[in-house]
């Protein structure tokens, strides 16, 4: 397998990461307004483990919107898995900023969620995630700034809603690469039969 089909079996079996965004975009909102009726501390718990939701949930949605099983002998097979749950390291951080002051969750949610999103530019072949990820770093620092204590509320929905906004991007994204990689080895194909 070369090494643009491997990276294009990537996109097509995430259908770009779409799933993952709409999913954990679903969840960061639901979160968000949950924020303005329960206490900080039980919605940064929820904030921190809303994932145990979304991931199972956005692996079903990859199931039925992605276009292409990625193959056993692919090389980033490993590597597309391992950034997906790569997150979940900072959980330790999490908890001790919890222990500290439960309103800060938010603002290094958008923190990590940046941090995570920036090998994915490389990944998926395209800026939108290096985009999102510099929005969400720079956005929520900035709703922080603005807001103070209220922007706990802000950044939760911030979060929900420009993964939200990306999903449909990167999924169209993933539609283009993989179908002008599809032409194009189906052109070399043809052109070595011959």
């Amino acid at each position: 397998m070369n090494f643009e089909k491997a990276l294009s079996e990537v996109s097509s079996h995430s259908a770009g990461g779409s799933p993952f965004l709409m999913a954990f975009g679903t969840t960061f909102i639901i979160t968000a307004v949950l924020s303005f009726l329960l206490p900080d501390e039980t919605i940064a718990l929820l904030a921190m483990f809303q994932g145990g939701i979304a991931l199972p949930a956005s692996l079903w949605l990859e199931k039925r919107i992605s276009w292409q099983r990625m193959s056993a002998e692919n090389p980033l097979k490993r590597l597309s898995a391992l950034l997906a749950f790569s997150q979940a390291m900072a959980l330790p951080a999490l908890i001790v900023i919890f222990n500290v002051n439960p309103r800060a969750i938010p603002i290094v949610l958008t923190s990590l969620a940046g941090v995570h999103f920036v090998p994915y530019a490389w990944l998926h072949r395209t800026n939108l995630y290096f985009a999102l990820a510099f929005a969400l770093s720079a956005g929520g620092f900035g709703l922080q700034m603005l807001f103070g204590a209220t922007a706990f509320h802000f950044n939760l929905l911030f979060i929900g809603i420009a993964y939200w906004l990306t999903a449909p991007l990167v999924y169209r994204h993933a539609v283009k690469v993989t179908s002008s990689n599809q032409k194009l080895s189906n052109a070399i194909g043809g052109f070595l039969a011959k």
